[in-house]
């Protein structure tokens, strides 16, 4: 018993290396394209040879049984009839004498074959006779061979035969046992049996099985080394293609691969070089086109800024003057001033977005509360709100959400996020949460609004892009918004996402790390918010301005143990 935890402790040991050389085999049959065709050669080899060998080995063993059943047939027969005739030509008138005959006619025949040889007399079954002659053999110890169904068999007429196993000197061989009836004067019938030895044949056999072995053996070497050595031609240029294809998608395009000989290989290589040059001068003209393009866009901005400056200098000259104007200029004097504006959150988000571009973007990150980035930049939105009817619901965090983050950037995004869901909402509640865990913030905004389609969720972030282009910016948008958003939050590495429903509204999430380094794996809050599925068809609900008076009473609401609420509009 003490043994037996050893004994689990092998097993085990053997199973893992097993499992471990399996894993290996695995990975390489399903890495390696070589490795499949060696190895399903080799297996489609061995399956053809070991069917021909079968079948060969079965039609070598048949001719040689066959044959030399039919040479002991022959030579049985004929030892049978010069028994039949020594017989025949006796006078033997005793029993004593019939048994002396009997017994010289089986030491005859013994050692008158063409090889070795044993002989048996034996009374045929059913035959009796009134005096005592018994049973004549060349090797006594061998009679037991001579089986009661070969007797029987030998009774019924003509030449018998049956395979048995004949022991000699510790080993069993092949043998043959032949009979036929023979006539003894004064004694009756007898049964003339001789076993023949089929090792010889046995043996060339095992010599023809073993050389037939030899040379499959050596033919699926053979096989095998020419499918590695045509499959090696094959592969490599193959594998030495995907390793430049895969030096190239790192940025070295002036990798190349090498061109030898004039054969296909060569062809695919030179194509393939000549593809990787036109892409090389096709990346290398949109570079050079999109730096021409940002430093356009940044030339432009800051060419801009001079001449809008002193427009709004006159601008807000005439806006101070509009009461002394009739109604029409007054009006145009404070639509002047609303499009200088705009005009400036333009060009500063056009400047953003070239810094961005350049890769001149600095993080200025801070360990701050996002709670209170958070409630600043729902404070920033409470007059638009107001005006589109909308409530503010933020759900802020009992416990710190201290961060290491770019206060204005955040406070930005947030801000973009807001007036972006105010937009949209229809007067609707926009709901406001923050959470966090050990590695990350996490603020969500959710409208019940119009909504969106999953398709355009994913161009939500694209610049200047609307989802429905005849709707206006009602809040006076650059359409740079989001777009500067989703690079404020990839510059603290963190995510900014979006989902909406047609009907249902929409939901961004901003997932911020809470240290510089800490790569992001989950969001402590949920993007797709928790709502029960709906059934059908997407019902489109006409919201009324929010009243007030049509709210639900907040006044007995309990808070969470880990959440605290503020209704605002």
């Amino acid at each position: 018993m003490p043994d037996v935890p050893r004994l689990k402790g092998t097993g085990r040991l053997v199973r893992a290396r097993v499992g471990r050389r399996l894993r290996r085999w695995a990975h390489a049959w399903r890495s390696s394209l070589q490795v499949r065709v060696i190895t399903t050669t080799l297996a489609m080899g061995l399956v053809a040879l070991g069917a021909i060998g079968l079948y060969v080995g079965d039609r070598m063993k048949e001719g040689l049984f066959t044959g030399r059943v039919e040479q002991l047939l022959a030579e049985s027969a004929r030892g049978t009839s010069q028994a039949q005739k020594t017989f025949d030509s006796s006078n033997a008138q005793t029993a004593s004498d019939v048994q002396r005959l009997l017994q010289d006619v089986a030491t005859v025949q013994g050692s008158g074959g063409a090889g070795e040889r044993e002989v048996f007399l034996l009374r045929a079954p059913g035959e009796s006779s009134a005096d005592s002659v018994g049973n004549a053999a060349s090797a006594r110890v061998l009679i037991p061979l001579v089986s009661p169904e070969l007797q029987h068999a030998t009774a019924e007429g003509g030449q018998r035969w049956q395979s048995v196993a004949w022991e000699v000197d510790g080993r069993v061989e092949p043998a043959v046992m032949v009979g036929q009836d023979v006539n003894v004067p004064f004694a009756g019938t007898y049964q003339l049996f001789f076993l023949y030895s089929l090792q010889a044949e046995q043996d060339r056999l095992d010599f023809l099985l073993r050389t037939l072995a030899a040379a499959a053996a050596a033919l699926v070497v053979l096989l095998g080394g020419m499918t590695w050595l045509v499959t090696r031609q094959a592969v490599r240029p193959v594998r030495r293609a995907a390793e430049v294809a895969e030096r190239l998608a790192d940025g070295h395009l002036a990798e190349r691969m090498p061109v030898r000989g004039e054969d296909e290989m060569a062809t695919l290589a030179s194509s393939f070089n000549e593809m990787a040059a036109s892409l090389q001068d096709q990346i290398r003209r949109m570079e050079e086109l999109s730096a021409l393009q940002r430093r356009f866009v940044s030339d432009v901005s800051h060419e801009l800024r001079t001449p809008l400056t002193t427009i709004r200098m006159a601008g807000e000259v005439i806006h101070a003057s509009r009461d002394d104007f009739d109604p029409a200029v007054k009006r145009s004097a404070e639509l002047l001033a609303t499009q200088l504006d705009r005009f400036e959150d333009l060009l500063a988000d056009l400047l953003e977005i070239s810094r961005f571009d350049a890769g001149a973007a600095v993080l200025d990150a801070d360990s701050r509360d996002v709670r209170d980035v958070v409630l600043a930049a729902v404070e920033h939105t409470f007059p638009l709100a107001g005006r589109r009817g909308s409530w503010l619901s933020v759900d802020l965090a009992q416990t710190e959400c201290v961060a290491d983050i770019d206060p204005r950037r955040v406070e930005r995004i947030l801000r973009n996020l807001l007036v972006n869901a105010v937009e949209h909402a229809e007067g609707s509640t926009v709901e406001v949460k923050v959470g966090a865990d050990r590695y990350a913030v996490a603020v969500t905004v959710r409208d019940h609004g119009v909504g969106m389609t999953a398709e355009e969720a994913l161009h939500v972030f694209d610049r200047f892009w609307r989802a429905d282009p005849a709707r206006a910016r009602t809040t006076g948008g650059t359409g740079l918004g989001l777009a500067i958003s989703l690079e404020d939050a990839h510059l603290h590495g963190g995510w900014l996402e979006a989902w909406g429903r047609p009907g249902r509204g929409a939901s961004f999430r901003l997932t911020l790390p809470r240290r510089a380094g800490i790569r992001l794996t989950d969001s402590p809050l949920e993007l797709v918010p928790d709502e029960p599925p709906t059934t059908g068809a997407v019902q489109v609900v006409t919201r009324s301005r929010t009243d007030p008076a049509a709210l639900p009473d907040l006044v007995d609401e309990q808070p969470a143990d880990t959440h605290q609420r503020q209704e605002v509009r």
